[in-house]
């Protein structure tokens, strides 16, 4: 006794539609026409065609220029080289070199080729500005009345920008020119005329050219040599010679299949290739389209007939014989009748085949389980209340809450319940319940409910946000689910209870991996609690803060974890918790651990039918707040003592020139300029330190290090100077770096300036770049009073002045150093200082340098 395989087969009809329907899809993509050509580049790189022995090519390369001089050359050269080639016994010369404009040496040139009466030249299409027509740049009279013949030089580059062929003919209407490799077989212009406007360009018959591999395949002899005579015997005898620029930037180049493994080929040699390929019948032709979709549909059909008769492990070895076979026929007609085909489809179909004949195939083992298995099993589950049960009233309030429509309908058996700005004669068919029907900003759906039938519509706002609700819509299920009633089947009684099993597993497993990942995800840290104050879960931020591994924290009393970190006399921690349990109260505590701010608020709980109950401990992390906050009263207090001590000062003197203004004098306008100007030093103090607060990586660019150094020097040489101070800068090495130029100057001559105003008259200061090692360092170095060693561990500290240098009146505003250290964090350095009292003080920059390799000497 025999037993089918499977309960259910794909048919035919299923698999050659979705095919048909997946084929239809690439043909909105670029896929296909891309693996097109990649399978064709592929093709004639692996079998390269065979070079003619007819064909040479004589390439004006960079030996050329250098013994013959830059290029445009005087055409006596090339008069001269059409003799050596003719003497060589050429049998007729491409020459793929323009000659729209007369030059010196044409008449030479013109009777060169006359006497030798062999010689091909190329003619261009183009349009000299965007304002003109498309016209033909010919040689001069002169050059093209001399020639034998003239052919169009232009090469099509397809849409991945890969020269894969050429037009046979190309031109305007009343003359199509042909190629010029057609043209060096003696075939002539034709005519086109009527077929087109004249000043249309026309082109026909297009041919691939397998070329016969990357640049040098051709047998190829410099243009110098071959001038000079220096070139084999025998070696041009009978053959066409191209002769072109092979060198980098004077000629044309152009991206082959062959491109990837070297440079591009110039545009002689394709020409060349081309020529070879038409003397041995190789070049190739596109095939017609309806050839195309004929292969296609053969290899379809053949899929959608043989597959699904197959077993599952056959039809793998069915879509590889189908796509070893169509790969086979590519070839055979790509070399054996020259005829490109394209095969993109014909090859996809077997790999799309394979996975969409097992998708169908679970389909329908899907459907025939459903109807084998009654409902899941029944397990508790987390869920969300279903949109598609609630009722249209509680809906068209719910939209209008979400959603802040402009106008709203609601309207039962065709009687308006509800109505704002809308209308019923707007409604438009609503064949299909529960579907959504957009039209501009209107969206309309029809429900039906305990055999009533409801219409729902909204006006949407007509800004950005209207398809984006739409499509919010469209998604939202508003059908209820057809539920089904428990069936009993006989033979799969136990893997349905199995199947139960699983699905509630499943669930359970779900709804844990929910609160977990909820809990873990959270921005603040979570404890957890029993009711005696014992830790029973914490997330990931706990750990993080607290320094406890994850499995030491289960089972830990709250009170000892924050009394270990935070221990406090007043309120300790152990009545917090006691209170928040005994009384259930919630509390909200401060709390410090190692350095940061924290807030901790305790919210009792208890879980609903049982005994159990607890605390949820969320933990904030305030320790940017804070920072923010001391920050903002730092610069409150700088402001109303720094800023305004001036501000009055000055004011208290305008009064004072105000009531006596014949009395004015020097002394006072100096006194105003003074506090004006320590106004202006204290606000752009402050604004630059903000600045460099801000700056990110985004604003950084390559700069050098020595260069910021001098513009700093030069922006402080006058104060300097000022002092009898000498300000010497020692470093020749560039030292790049990957920062801010402007602060990084800024930083410098704050440096500066803080050494020369604390050095005594007629002293030094020395200023050293250099390099160590993968830092580009810079240190500033006075002979003045030094620093108080109580003072350094502050000297960097926001608003903090020395102690010395303002009882010696050298004010400062406490926000230079600030900014210097800022600004080198900012740039991963380190500053680092070293001072003696009476012995003067050293600044020391460390900064990364961008490429520390690329600048080893």
């Amino acid at each position: 006794m025999t037993r089918d395989w499977f309960p259910v087969k794909t048919t035919p009809w299923s698999l050659g539609i979705t095919l048909c329907a997946a084929v239809l899809l690439l043909q909105f993509t670029p896929f296909p026409q891309r693996l097109n050509q990649w399978i064709y580049d592929l093709t004639i790189t692996t079998w390269p065609a065979t070079p003619s022995d007819q064909v040479a090519l004589v390439a004006i390369d960079e030996y050329s220029l250098e013994q013959l001089g830059g290029w445009p050359w005087h055409r006596s050269y090339h008069a001269g080289l059409i003799r050596r080639l003719n003497d060589a016994g050429a049998e007729r010369i491409v020459l793929d070199i323009l000659f729209p404009e007369p030059g010196i040496g044409d008449t030479e040139l013109a009777l060169a080729m006359t006497e030798q009466n062999n010689v091909i030249l190329p003619v261009y299409l183009t349009a000299p500005t965007r304002e003109r027509l498309i016209s033909e740049q010919l040689p001069t009279p002169e050059l093209a009345d001399a020639a034998a013949t003239l052919g169009h030089a232009h090469v099509e580059l397809d849409s991945d920008g890969v020269a894969r062929g050429l037009y046979l003919y190309n031109g305007l209407p009343y003359r199509l020119w042909p190629a010029i490799a057609l043209a060096a077989t003696g075939q002539p212009p034709v005519s086109a005329k009527g077929s087109a406007p004249e000043y249309v360009n026309i082109r026909r018959d297009f041919r691939q050219v397998p070329l016969a591999g990357g640049p040098g395949a051709l047998p190829t002899y410099s243009y110098a040599r071959v001038l000079e005579g220096r070139i084999p015997f025998g070696a041009l005898a009978g053959k066409t010679v191209f002769v072109g620029a092979t060198a980098a930037g004077l000629g044309d180049v152009l991206p082959t299949p062959y491109s990837g493994s070297g440079r591009p080929m110039s545009g002689v040699e394709f020409h060349a290739n081309a020529y070879s390929a038409w003397l041995q019948g190789q070049l190739k032709t596109p095939a017609p389209v309806w050839s195309q979709w004929l292969f296609t549909l053969l290899v379809l059909v053949v899929l959608a007939l043989w597959l699904p008769r197959l077993r599952p492990a056959a039809t793998v070895l069915a879509c590889l014989t189908t796509l070893a076979a169509a790969g086979a026929l590519y070839g055979l007609a790509l070399f054996r009748w020259n005829l490109h085909l394209p095969p993109a489809y014909a090859l996809l179909l077997p790999l799309m085949a394979l996975p969409l004949t097992a998708v169908l195939r679970l389909a329908m083992i899907s459907r025939f389980l459903s109807r084998q298995l009654d409902d899941m099993a029944r397990t508790p589950g987390l869920s969300l209340p279903d949109a598609a049960s609630r009722q249209p009233a509680q809906l068209i309030e719910q939209f209008r809450a979400l959603l802040q429509p402009d106008g709203w309908l609601l309207a039962e058996d065709g009687k308006v319940l509800q109505c704002h700005a809308m209308s019923m004669a707007e409604a438009p068919p609503l064949p299909e319940p529960g579907a959504w029907q957009h039209q501009q900003q209107q969206s309309w759906i029809r429900l039906d409910r305990h055999g009533s039938e409801f219409l729902i519509g909204l006006e949407l706002r007509n800004d950005l946000s209207r398809e984006v609700i739409q499509r919010y819509l469209q998604q939202l299920s508003l059908l209820p689910e057809t539920q089904y009633a428990p069936a009993e089947y006989r033979g799969e009684s136990m893997s349905t209870r199995i199947e139960r099993v699983r699905q509630a597993t499943q669930r359970l497993t779900r709804i844990q991996a929910f609160i977990r990942h909820s809990f873990e995800h959270m921005p603040d840290g979570i404890i957890v609690t029993d009711e005696l104050g014992v830790i029973r879960f914490a997330n990931q931020h706990i750990q993080d803060w607290f320094g406890e591994p994850m499995p030491s924290l289960n089972g830990l009393p709250l009170v000892r974890l924050l009394d270990g970190h935070d221990p406090r006399e007043h309120s300790p921690w152990h009545e917090t918790v006691s209170e928040t349990l005994t009384l259930r109260s919630s509390q909200t505590v401060d709390l410090t651990v190692k350095g940061k701010d924290f807030l901790i608020h305790f919210a009792p709980f208890a879980l609903p039918g049982t005994a159990q109950s607890g605390i949820i401990a969320n933990i904030a992390d305030i320790s940017e707040l804070r920072e923010q906050q001391r920050q903002h009263r730092e610069a409150i207090d700088f402001i109303s003592h720094d800023v305004r001590s001036p501000l009055v000062s000055q004011l208290a003197l305008i009064e004072q020139m105000k009531r006596a203004p014949q009395h004015i004098d020097a002394q006072q306008l100096e006194q105003l300029g003074r506090l004006a100007r320590r106004s202006y030093h204290l606000a752009e103090e402050f604004v630059q330190l903000a600045r460099a607060e801000q700056l990110t990586e985004t604003r950084f660019y390559d700069c050098e290090l020595l260069a910021i150094v001098e513009n700093a020097r030069d922006s402080v040489c006058e104060q300097a100077i000022e002092k009898r101070i000498s300000l010497q800068v020692q470093g020749t090495e560039d030292l790049w770096l990957k920062g801010n130029a402007e602060l990084l100057e800024r930083a410098v001559i704050n440096l500066m300036t803080n050494a020369v105003q604390y050095s005594p008259e007629g002293s030094g200061v020395s200023v050293h770049v250099y390099r160590a090692g993968h830092l580009a360092c810079l240190t500033i170095a006075d002979e003045g009073s030094g620093i108080d060693p109580n003072e350094l561990p502050h000297l960097f500290d926001r608003y903090h002045r020395q102690k010395r240098s303002e009882l010696t009146g050298n004010h400062g505003t406490g926000l230079g150093l600030s900014f210097v250290k800022t600004v080198v964090e900012k740039h991963n350095g380190e500053i680092t200082v070293d001072s003696d009292i009476d012995a003067g003080t050293t600044f020391t920059l460390k900064l990364p340098m961008a490429d520390p390799m690329r600048q080893m000497p």
